[in-house]
């Protein structure tokens, strides 16, 4: 899999209601080194119910302008929260595309946890 394959994802939870779409992907780097640098892990998921559309880097908490870029895209994006990796319970197959029933989405597991997914 490959990171496109989750980016703007629909995202259900348990109970198949729709919580909003995967706008972003956390990764970390606390595995040994693979080369020069660690190899990354996927931490998490970031999910807007509002939008399918990036944060642009305006997630990070510190930063408050260009004004009113800033603002109008934490209002857009209110409600946005972080899943953890381990709260997805399935997630889309590239095989799945060619069959129009099986329709791409994301699923949480019953009882996942929302993370602020400010960085």
């Amino acid at each position: 899999m490959i990171a496109s394959d989750l980016l703007d994802v629909q995202v259900l939870d348990g109970t198949r209601k729709p919580l909003g779409w995967v706008v972003d992907l956390r990764l970390v780097l606390d595995q040994p080194p693979d080369g020069a640098l660690a190899r990354p892990r996927l931490h998490g998921l970031v999910v807007s119910p509002r939008t399918r559309t990036s944060f642009l880097g305006f997630e990070r908490s510190r930063v408050r302008h260009p004004w009113p870029v800033a603002p109008l895209l934490r209002r857009w994006h209110r409600g946005t929260f972080l899943v953890h990796w381990s709260d997805v319970a399935r997630v889309p197959m590239p095989q799945e595309d060619a069959d129009p029933a099986l329709q791409a989405v994301v699923v949480l597991r019953e009882g996942y946890t929302r993370y602020d997914p400010a960085l």
